[in-house]
C-alpha cells in the first residue's frame, strides 16, 4: 500500500515541517504553496491523500477540493484551518472531505486521520466497492434456512389467491413478505394495497376499506371508494390486523368468506376479488384465548401461516442483508455504496436488534452519512441500549474489537500478513492493534 501525502499551505514553514514530521512517520510527502501548483503536482502524479489549509490567496481548499471531485481524482481530501467555523465544516464535508482539522494541528491526531484514511482506501481497493449502483427495490434478503422455508412458502402462496398470515416482529419485514408474495402471483400488475389498521379508528378503518356514500357520517361530502374497490384483483394488505376491534374483525370475516362487503351507509353489496394478506406482531392465539380476537377470523386468515424469524436469531444473515441495505442507501443518498468494516461487522454481529431489519437499515442509513472516508468503522455506528431491565453486560466497541482481532490471529496461527488480510486492513493497522491490545 502506497503513503502518498500531498501538503498544500501557503505558509512554507507549515509545509516544511509537516512534511519532516510526516517522513519521519514513514510517509511519503510532497507540498504545494499554492493550490495551482497542487494541481499540477496532481497531474504528473496523483497522491494518495491531500491535506490543504482552507484559506489561501489564489485559490481556497474548498474550490481545490471542488476541482478535484470534478474532475474525478481519485485522492482522499483532508482540510486544515484555524478558523473553525460551522459554515466551513459543513461545506467541506458536504463537498466530499473526508476530514476537517483545526490549526494548530495536533501532529498525532493528524498521523491517525492519515492512517485512517490510508486503510480505509485500502479496503476500497481490496473490496473493490462500484462507485454507483442500479436501482435496487425493496427485496427479501437472507440464507438462513428460516428464510429459505419463508421463500419456498412464497413462491407456493403467489401460484394461488390463499389468504396469508404474516406473524412476526415489528421491523421484521412483513410487508416485504406480502410485496413479494403479490409480485410472483398473476395479479401482479394489479394494484397493492397496503392499509396500517393500528392506525386508524375502528369506524374510520371500516369507510378506509369498505368506503362510503355521502351523508354516511359527518365530513362524508361525497361518494368515496374504498381500498377493497381499488385493489380490483390484486392485493389487500392489512397490517397489524391484531390491533382491530371484535366489531371490524366479524364485518372482515364476512369479506373472507363470501367476498363481498357493504360501502359504510350503503345497502348496496359489492363484491372483491381482491387477495387479503394480513399481518401482526401479536400472538393471536393468546388474543383468541382472552377473547380479544375472532377465532373463526384466525383461521379464515391463516389458509397459509409465515412466521418471520425475528434478527436476532439470523445473525448469519446480518453481513449478506448490511451488503444489501448499504447498496440501498447508496442509491437513496446518491453516493458510492459504503464499505463495512471487519470491526463494524463484529459489533453489528454482537447486537440484539429488538427492531430488527428495520433497525438494522436505520443505523446503516446513518452510518453511510457519517463516514466520510465511504468506509463504516464501529464508531460511525449507533444502536439501541438493551430495553430489558437486568440484561447481560453488552460489550464493549473496544471489546469486541479485542475479541475479533484475537480470534483472526488465532484462525491465522500468528501469521500477521494473513491476518491483516482477513481482517481487511494493512499490516500497520494490525500491528497498532496489536499494540493497543497487548496481543503480542
Amino acid at each position: 500500500m502506497t503513503r502518498r501525502v500531498l501538503i498544500v499551505d501557503d505558509d512554507p514553514t507549515v509545509c516544511r515541517a509537516l512534511q519532516d514530521a510526516l517522513r519521519n512517520a514513514g510517509f511519503e510527502v510532497a507540498a504545494a504553496e499554492s493550490a495551482a501548483a497542487a494541481l499540477a503536482a496532481i497531474a504528473h502524479e496523483t497522491p494518495d491523500v491531500v491535506v490543504s489549509d482552507v484559506r489561501m490567496p489564489d485559490m481556497t481548499g474548498l474550490q481545490l477540493l471542488q476541482l478535484l471531485r470534478e474532475r474525478s481524482v481519485d485522492v482522499d481530501v483532508i482540510l486544515m484551518t484555524a478558523f473553525d467555523d460551522m459554515g466551513t465544516v459543513v461545506e467541506a464535508m458536504k463537498q466530499g472531505a473526508t476530514e476537517f482539522l483545526v490549526k494548530p494541528l495536533d501532529l498525532d491526531e493528524l498521523q491517525k486521520a492519515l492512517n485512517r484514511v490510508l486503510d480505509d482506501r485500502e479496503l476500497r481497493r481490496r473490496q473493490k466497492a462500484p462507485t454507483s449502483i442500479g436501482e435496487n427495490g425493496d427485496t427479501l434478503v437472507g440464507h438462513d434456512p428460516r428464510m429459505i422455508e419463508i421463500y419456498k412458502l412464497v413462491g407456493q402462496a403467489a401460484v394461488t389467491q390463499a389468504t396469508v398470515l404474516v406473524l412476526g416482529e415489528s421491523g421484521t419485514g412483513k410487508e416485504l413478505v406480502a410485496r413479494a408474495i403479490h409480485a410472483h402471483s398473476a395479479h401482479a400488475d394489479d394494484p397493492f394495497v397496503p392499509v396500517n389498521c393500528a392506525a386508524l379508528p375502528s369506524t374510520l378503518l371500516e369507510s378506509e376499506l369498505f368506503g362510503h356514500t355521502r351523508g354516511a357520517f359527518t365530513g362524508a361530502v361525497g361518494d368515496r371508494k374504498g381500498r377493497f374497490a381499488l385493489a380490483g384483483a390484486g392485493t389487500i394488505f392489512l397490517d397489524e390486523l391484531g390491533d382491530t376491534t371484535l366489531e371490524f374483525q366479524t364485518k372482515l370475516l364476512r369479506v373472507l368468506q363470501d367476498h363481498e362487503f357493504q360501502p359504510v351507509g350503503s345497502e348496496k353489496t359489492e363484491r372483491t376479488e381482491a387477495r387479503v394478506i394480513a399481518a401482526t406482531h401479536q400472538n393471536l392465539e393468546q388474543m383468541i384465548a382472552e377473547r380479544r380476537f375472532r377465532e373463526d377470523l384466525y383461521y379464515r386468515l391463516r389458509v397459509v401461516e409465515i412466521v418471520i424469524p425475528p434478527l436476532r436469531e439470523r445473525p448469519g444473515d446480518i453481513a449478506l442483508l448490511a451488503d444489501h441495505m448499504l447498496r440501498r442507501a447508496g442509491t437513496a443518498l446518491g453516493v458510492p455504496t459504503a464499505i463495512l468494516s471487519a470491526g463494524a461487522l463484529a459489533v453489528l454481529a454482537g447486537h440484539h436488534w429488538p427492531g430488527n431489519v428495520r433497525e438494522l437499515e436505520n443505523c446503516l442509513m446513518r452510518a453511510v452519512v457519517v463516514a466520510s472516508g465511504g468506509v463504516i468503522r464501529p464508531e460511525h455506528l449507533s444502536m439501541s441500549s438493551p430495553a430489558r431491565a437486568g440484561a447481560v453486560r453488552v460489550p464493549s466497541l473496544e471489546d469486541l474489537e479485542r475479541e475479533h482481532v484475537t480470534r483472526v490471529l488465532h484462525v491465522a496461527d500468528g501469521h500477521k500478513g494473513r491476518a491483516a488480510d482477513l481482517l481487511g486492513v494493512s499490516r500497520p493497522r494490525l500491528n497498532r492493534l496489536i499494540e493497543k491490545y497487548g496481543l503480542q
